[in-house]
């Protein structure tokens, strides 16, 4: 399998580095990021509120008890990863990212080589039953326990409904497991239609963008029950601090939820 990255065109994963301040990211990424925020001024800033939402749900899930997780496109290693969030609370913390774009798998690879407590899987999320007999990632995960799936920041770039796909881990997993999500979406933010397009323009063929109402992507959610404070905007689930008064949670377009299986 050629994992050689074409540094030409733009990937998710690398726009995404970008905008939490990384360094694995090229001019055409750039250039992408460029654009996303003309047409979208605060894209920056509701990116790096979704990775803030994943290292409160981490440190969440670690307090309910979960020491295995399940990063489903991951994306490229910075700051805040999952297994450094929970391994300063529980050093037995073991997880398995996953993520289908080179210069992350390469990067996670790379970084992560010596840490006995993770592995890192250049697969496509949406092949369910190809992860989850993935030998590498059972050699790690241990499926008769209670596991954390994580889909962060990254079902809305399926066309595809993604309820099936999340059906299939979750039919595999056991009881007392979780399901931690955050979705964009246009309900709030007239303007996302707009960053929608820029997005589906600038990655071409290699990724697209599907914006989905609240009520769908709460449905992505069956099986589970919502743990409070359930479906909300990304400042607005367990904030470290107070939500600033001024600042209307629904400018962040994405919604964001963790729920428990069983």
């Amino acid at each position: 399998m050629d994992l050689t990255p074409d540094l030409d065109t733009p990937s998710p994963a690398r726009v995404y580095d970008y905008f939490l301040g990384g360094s694995h990211n090229f001019a055409a990424d750039r250039a992408l990021a460029a654009r996303m925020e003309k047409a979208m001024p605060d894209i920056g800033h509701i990116m790096r509120a979704n990775r803030a939402f994943l290292r409160r749900a981490v440190r969440a899930l670690v307090d309910a008890g979960i020491r295995q997780f399940l990063d489903l496109g991951s994306g490229i290693p910075t700051a805040g990863n999952v297994h450094e969030v929970a391994g300063r609370v529980a050093p037995d913390t073991v997880v398995a990212y996953v993520d289908i774009d080179p210069v992350a798998f390469n990067h996670s690879r790379r970084l992560l080589a010596d840490d006995p407590r993770t592995v890192v899987l250049h697969a496509d999320l949406t092949q369910p039953d190809a992860v989850l007999g993935d030998p590498t990632l059972r050699d790690v995960l241990d499926f008769e326990r209670p596991v954390a799936v994580l889909l962060v920041g990254v079902l809305h770039q399926l066309t595809t409904d993604p309820a099936p796909i999340i059906a299939r881990y979750r039919d595999r997993l056991a009881p007392g497991s979780y399901l931690a999500l955050s979705h964009a979406s246009s309900d709030e933010r007239a303007d996302a239609l707009a960053l929608r397009d820029t997005y589906n323009q600038g990655y071409a063929n290699t990724a697209r963008m599907t914006l989905r109402s609240r009520p769908e992507i709460e449905r992505l959610f069956t099986g589970y029950t919502l743990v409070a404070p359930g479906l909300v905007q990304l400042p607005e689930w367990r904030p470290d601090w107070p939500v600033d008064p001024d600042e209307d949670p629904r400018r962040f377009a994405t919604y964001c939820g963790v729920g428990r299986l069983g």
